[in-house]
C-alpha cells in the first residue's frame, strides 16, 4: 500500500511540476495575453503545460518501446 501511495504522490507532484515547467515555456513563446491568474497568462500555460505533456509522455513511450524491443521470449 506505501507503494501505492508513493506513486500517487510521486505523480501529482510531477504533474505540477510539469503544470509549472510548461506554463513557463508558454509564456516565453508565446507571450502574456489573455487573463493573468497567479502570475501566468492562463492560455499560453494551458497551451505550454499541453505541449510539454504531449512531449514529455511521447519520450516515456519511444523509452518504453526500445527497453521492451529486445526482450521477446
Amino acid at each position: 500500500m506505501e507503494i501505492l501511495w508513493m506513486l500517487i504522490v510521486g505523480g501529482i507532484i510531477g504533474n505540477i511540476i510539469a503544470g509549472f515547467i510548461g506554463s513557463w515555456l508558454g509564456g516565453l513563446i508565446l507571450g502574456s495575453w489573455g487573463p493573468v491568474i497567479g502570475g501566468f497568462a492562463i492560455i499560453p500555460a494551458i497551451i505550454g503545460s499541453i505541449i510539454l505533456v504531449l512531449i514529455v509522455s511521447f519520450l516515456l513511450r519511444k523509452m518504453g518501446q526500445k527497453k521492451n524491443h529486445g526482450h521477446h521470449v
